[in-house]
């Protein structure tokens, strides 16, 4: 079964029997995306959520001056979507992109409250996870106001150590809120 990775995700959070396993199953898509393919882009309307099985992807906005501002990564078991334009029916203000062949579920939106509804435990575990999306913005703006840029980039290595590995450095300079030049002047401190 293609959607197991994603059910034990679930079952740390909440416990499904075998038969709501097996609806919410086959109502997930399997997708591959190429490294670099852009899934989603601002105009377009999100039309469901991803769940990471496999590879990594970005959320991120292109600012008035043209700059890559990247809101969220999301690796192996994490989800991603534009939820403004999935909440409010809006067209998509961000894209979400692959940094490396991945493979997704994809829950589509127009099955999703139906889901719910047949599988009430999904429900709370969604909302588990959006409260836990919701403090780790809280925790990365109250970063980005209270930490210097070298306090808020040695916090984040040291929370995710292997994601730092895999993450291009002007893309990660972007997610902390700071240049390149001054994450590569931070690493070569580190080095001397």
């Amino acid at each position: 079964m293609i959607y197991q990775q994603l059910i034990a995700h679930i079952n740390r959070h909440v416990t499904l029997s075998s038969a709501e396993e097996t609806l919410l199953g086959d109502n997930l898509q399997l997708l591959k995306f190429k490294k670099k393919q852009i899934i989603l882009e601002p105009g377009k309307h999100c039309k469901g959520e991803y769940f990471v099985l496999v590879g990594l992807l970005r959320q991120y906005y292109v600012n008035a001056k043209l700059n890559e501002q990247i809101v969220q990564f999301a690796l192996e078991n994490w989800w991603i979507a534009d939820h403004d334009s999935l909440v409010n029916n809006l067209p998509a203000t961000t894209y979400i992109q692959a940094l490396e062949p991945t493979d997704v579920l994809f829950l589509p939106a127009k099955d999703k409250d139906r889901i719910l509804a047949e599988i009430p435990r999904l429900e709370t575990y969604f909302r588990i996870m959006m409260q836990r999306a919701f403090v780790a913005s809280q925790r990365r703006i109250g970063f980005l106001f209270n930490q210097t840029d070298e306090e808020r980039y040695r916090y984040f290595i040291s929370l995710f150590p292997d994601f730092v590995q895999r993450v291009p450095q002007y893309m990660l300079a972007s997610y902390l809120g700071f240049t390149p030049q001054f994450l590569s002047r931070i690493r070569a401190k580190k080095q001397i």
